[in-house]
């Protein structure tokens, strides 16, 4: 099991806003879409937390975003589990640019583990927990990398 989970994508020409760059939400599509992978592969599908009858619903989203993402850019979302708690998990997420490994924008997710039928916070089971090894440290930049528009 790898802590660190790495999503890839190619920015496409309809994320571009009137700016010229990727737009806010788009980050945050970005985000959600690399949450639910990272679980898919952990086996956490939508599926399976259905049929526990209980799964993750966002508390929170923080995005510091420190270089613009542009049409045709090669994308990797880094997310990693930062801490648990009896139910609440931090996600945080790390947008760089391709080869370069340019970061783009660093995140975090406040998530709450709710139960479907009453929408009401429950305790993250063991098998939940289990399947993923948190990595706190990996929130540390790379040398080399600062915030700064091309």
């Amino acid at each position: 099991m790898s802590a660190i989970y790495e999503h890839k994508l190619v920015v496409a020409a309809e994320e571009i806003d009137v700016l010229g760059h990727a737009g806010n939400l788009v980050y945050l599509k970005w985000m959600m879409s690399a949450a639910t992978a990272h679980s898919a592969v952990q086996g956490w599908t939508a599926e399976r937390h259905l049929a526990l009858g209980a799964g993750w619903v966002v508390r929170s989203h923080q995005i510091q975003y420190l270089r613009p993402a542009l049409a045709g850019d090669e994308i990797v979302v880094r997310t990693w589990v930062s801490d648990w708690s009896r139910v609440t998990s931090s996600r945080r997420y790390r947008i760089l640019r391709g080869a370069s490994e340019a970061l783009l924008a660093n995140a975090v997710t406040e998530w709450a583990f709710v139960n479907y039928k009453t929408g009401r916070p429950t305790r993250i089971p063991p098998e939940v927990e289990q399947a993923f090894e948190v990595a706190s440290s990996a929130a540390k930049p790379h040398p080399g990398q600062q915030a700064r528009w091309p």
